[in-house]
Formats: structure tokens, C-alpha cells, sequence
């Protein structure tokens, strides 16, 4: 039935797919199918799919041609490539991990209300995860140490890429942030509170205390940066934090506790989405954190993320109020998963 088909109707087809795969499932059928994918409109029609699975690649695009030689508020137009598209997919699917986390994290204590995102809610996930990705590119980075953060100049610059979005996109972007916090609070950087509630609830008979190390919660300069230096770390790559054992103290896995914590987590918030993903699927030990941490460069540490108060700065530029902002997100009445009233 396909060879009868006009070529124009057969590329139709082609960009209504739902994502790439199909799109090359589609391309193997028959020689007319394979001939359509292979014309001039192969790069459209993977841009299409591309949109379609991963979208939108608009903001995929900005933020993988972001660069320090221009703002990060200028619109950006270029054409597409294979090289291009390759790395759009990449972004993508980091982006789609976050379908299936953000509706845990979200109604973590409400589990009546749990439930999985509609595709509308997915593309707004996508979207507002691109979005912070691209702040944390262009803010979250050498450029920006401690000092410079509070300069008027540089204030507006952060201000100026929020200002690219409206008011409920903002609360988007803030909705994914939060979950975020709460993956690093919890999961990638536990404090000493949770790694004893954990502890505790795994192990009820256990009667000895946890020994928690109350000083440096990042690893002094002249320690070994690999696991080749520490053969119980590397064996233990892949072992529960929570494990006690002759080489390893769970206690000595909590980040701290209450205003100690707090700045971990701050610090720990300037990494994007992909790198926070690879810090929860591959570091579990506190160890693996920290040698990821001194990879980054002294400026990273005691430098707390500026999304929070740049978001701020842009609400009240607005006549609003970041609490009341918060607050609407934390209830569900805007943001992503925005409960019908």
C-alpha cells in the first residue's frame, strides 16, 4: 500500500511520528519508506521527532549553544545538524529521567495524590528543566565566584535570562528546583538526621550510636583524589551507604546537620540536572561526592547557587512575593503538576 502512496503523504507520515525510533522503524519497512527518511528532509524529519519525544528543542537548542562570549538571554537561532541532534537527544532523555523522579519526589509524604504526568505535564517538565539547566550553565560556573554574586552588573544579567519567561513559567522552573533540593538534601548529600533515620530503619536492632564527623564536610586538599589510593572504597563502589563494616562508619556518611547542611545543600545546587543524576546513580558514598566536588575547582565551595534569590529579585521586580510564589508552587496551584480546583 505504501508504493502507491505520493512521496509528500509518506513524509507526512514521517513528521507526525511520536519519536526517533519510530521514525527509523519506519525508514526500514520498504525502499520507499527507506527512500522518503533518506531525502532532503531526513535532518526535518528527525528535528520533528526529536520535538515530538524530547521537546521543546528550542530550548534544547539555547542551551547547548549558550557560550561566555554572549548573553544568556539573547535568542539564538542556528541550523540543524546530525552533530546537533545527537546531543539534543542527550539532553533529552536526561530530561525524561525527571518524568518518572519529579512525581516520587513531588507527593513524597502525600501518596494519595501520587500519580504519573501527563504528557502536557511532561513537555512542562522538560521545558522548565532546560530552562534552570541553561541559568546553571551560564551561572554556575567558574565565572561566578563568591564575590562577584552580590555586583549590581551581574545581578541583572541573571535577572535579564528570567526575564525571557512569564510569571507561571518561573513557577515552573522554581516547582523542578525544589525537587532538585530535595534529591541533593536526601539522596546526594543525606544530613546526619536522615543518615541515622535511615540507619535506624534498616538495621532496628543495631544499639550502638552512629559516629557522625562533626568538622570538614568537604575532603582536605592533600587527600588522594582517586580510588586508586583506596582499595575498600573502590571495592565498595557500589555498597549501601548505610552498611556498616570493619573499613566503613555509616555515621561518616551525613553531610552535617541544620545551618552545616543548609550550606552543602546551597553549594551542592549550582550542579545541573546531569550532573546531580550521575552524583545520585553512580556516588553513593559521601567519598565519591567529595572527589567529584574537588574536580569542580575551589570555586565551587562556601559558593551557594543564585537561582533562589535572582528568582526573587524578579518577582518583586513584578510586585510580587517569592513566599506567596513558593507557597502556590508547594500546594499545587501552579507549577507543573498543577491540581484542577
Amino acid at each position: 500500500m505504501l508504493d502507491t502512496l505520493p512521496t509528500e503523504i509518506i513524509t507526512h507520515v514521517f513528521l507526525s511520528v511520536p519519536d526517533i525510533a519510530t521514525a527509523l522503524a519506519l525508514s526500514a519497512t520498504c525502499h520507499r519508506c527507506y527512500g522518503a527518511y533518506h531525502s532532503s528532509k531526513k535532518l526535518l524529519i528527525l528535528q520533528e521527532a526529536a520535538d515530538a519525544e524530547f521537546g521543546p528543542v528550542d530550548d534544547i537548542v539555547q542551551l547547548l549553544t549558550w557560550n561566555a562570549s554572549q548573553p544568556a538571554h539573547i535568542h539564538r537561532s542556528v541550523p540543524i545538524s546530525e552533530a546537533l541532534l545527537r546531543q539534543i537527544v542527550k539532553v533529552g532523555r536526561t530530561a525524561q529521567r525527571y518524568e518518572e523522579i519529579y512525581p516520587i519526589k513531588k507527593w513524597k509524604t502525600e501518596w494519595a495524590y501520587r500519580r504519573s504526568l501527563t504528557n502536557d505535564e511532561r513537555f512542562i517538565l522538560r521545558r522548565a528543566i532546560y530552562r534552570l539547566w541553561l541559568f546553571d550553565k551560564a551561572f554556575h560556573n567558574p565565572s561566578h565566584v563568591r564575590t562577584c554574586r552580590g555586583i549590581p552588573e551581574v545581578v541583572r544579567e541573571r535577572a535579564a535570562l528570567l526575564h525571557n519567561w512569564n510569571t507561571f513559567e518561573l513557577a515552573q522552573i522554581l516547582d523542578i528546583h525544589q525537587v532538585l533540593r530535595d534529591m541533593v538534601a536526601n539522596n546526594v548529600c543525606p544530613s546526619n538526621g536522615k543518615i541515622r533515620q535511615k540507619f535506624q530503619k534498616r538495621y532496628p536492632e543495631s544499639k550502638g550510636p552512629l559516629l557522625f564527623n562533626i568538622h570538614l564536610n568537604y575532603p582536605p586538599s592533600y587527600a588522594p583524589d582517586s580510588y586508586y589510593h583506596n582499595s575498600q572504597s573502590f571495592s565498595s563502589r557500589h555498597q549501601s551507604r548505610l552498611a556498616p563494616s570493619r573499613w566503613h562508619e555509616p555515621g561518616a556518611e551525613g553531610w552535617g546537620d541544620d545551618i552545616n547542611h543548609y550550606y552543602v545543600v546551597e553549594d551542592m545546587m549550582k550542579l545541573d540536572p546531569e550532573q546531580l543524576l550521575y552524583l545520585r546513580d553512580n556516588c553513593p558514598l559521601k567519598s565519591q561526592v567529595e572527589m567529584h566536588i574537588r574536580g569542580l575547582g575551589d570555586w565551587f565551595v562556601n559558593n551557594g547557587e543564585t537561582f533562589s534569590e535572582t528568582l526573587g529579585f524578579v518577582i518583586r521586580q513584578r510586585g510580587g512575593d517569592v513566599e506567596e510564589l513558593k507557597a502556590a508552587v508547594e500546594d499545587c496551584d501552579v507549577g507543573i503538576a498543577v491540581t484542577d480546583s
